[in-house]
Order: structure tokens, then sequence, then C-alpha cells
């Protein structure tokens, strides 16, 4: 299976890499998701390390659970060969109804195929209002072209 676009990655390559990223997670469909993995990725999402597509599956089961309403950011920082790195924000609830905002970085590595084989990701959260909320669209689902990135977005 192929998932262009392929490495080594330019500029506008990555950036389609993060925004595909981003709208997969956004679709929050876990078998959706694992499908852009290698069957052997290797993971590290905050303290959790697993490898594997069920794995990934089942993290991502568990997470959008816990993460109501969830809607994600992501916007390319860097890139070299078959690396990139995005930032990303994201907000969601828990099942009391309290908000968050949590931030992060990730790191990840491709193969020849496109299909990524580590992720690390490294996300801090912070509670907010529902009022203090940015991101706003219907959800699941991409973020909608009129809504900016990041940009200079403070934390």
């Amino acid at each position: 299976m192929s998932r262009p676009p392929l490495p080594p990655f330019t500029r506008e390559t990555a950036a389609q890499k993060a925004r595909m990223a981003e709208d997969a997670w956004n679709s929050r469909d876990p078998v959706k998701v694992s499908l852009a993995y290698t069957e052997d990725s290797r993971w590290r999402n905050r303290s959790e390390v697993f490898q594997g597509r069920e794995a990934i599956v089942a993290f991502l089961t568990r997470k959008w659970e816990k993460e109501q309403e969830y809607r994600l950011i992501k916007d390319l920082w860097a890139f070299d060969g078959n690396h990139i790195a995005v930032r990303f924000q994201y907000e969601w609830h828990d099942a009391s109804g309290q908000w968050y905002r949590s931030y992060g970085n990730e790191q990840w590595e491709f193969d020849e195929h496109g299909l990524m084989r580590r992720r690390e990701a490294s996300i801090n959260d912070i509670m907010i209002a529902e009022k203090d909320r940015r991101f706003h669209w219907p959800a699941p689902g991409p973020r909608p072209a009129e809504v900016p990135g990041l940009g200079t977005e403070p934390f």
C-alpha cells in the first residue's frame, strides 16, 4: 500500500501530509486513521508506548471516548527527507463538560511508501472555559478551508 505524498518531502508535500493527518484525525475514525501507519508502527503518546495498528486503533478508540467534541489543527514545523515535525492544538471536553485545549508537538518518520512508521507526541492539557474555545466547526469532520491554521496563535 502506498500513501502519497512520498518522501523525500518538500515544504509543499510535508504541509500536505500534515493536513491529511489533521483531516483523518478530525474524522475520529480509529480504523481510518490507523491505515496511514505501517503494520508495526511505533508510537509514544504522552507516557504511553505501543506498537502496531491494532494498538493504534485501541488507543484512538479510548482517546475519543474520553476526548469528546474533539477538533484538531496541525501545522508543519519542520521537515527533512522522510521526517516531519508538526505542532498542534486541539480542543475537547470530558464527560463532565469541562473543556480543554491540548498543545503538542509530534515527530514523524515515514517509510518509502509514505506510511508513518514512527510517531512521538508530547502533549499538555490546559483547562479552558467553553467561552474561550477557538475551534468551532461541525465535528467530526475536517477543518473548513475558511478556518485558519495556527499561524501565530498565542499559547
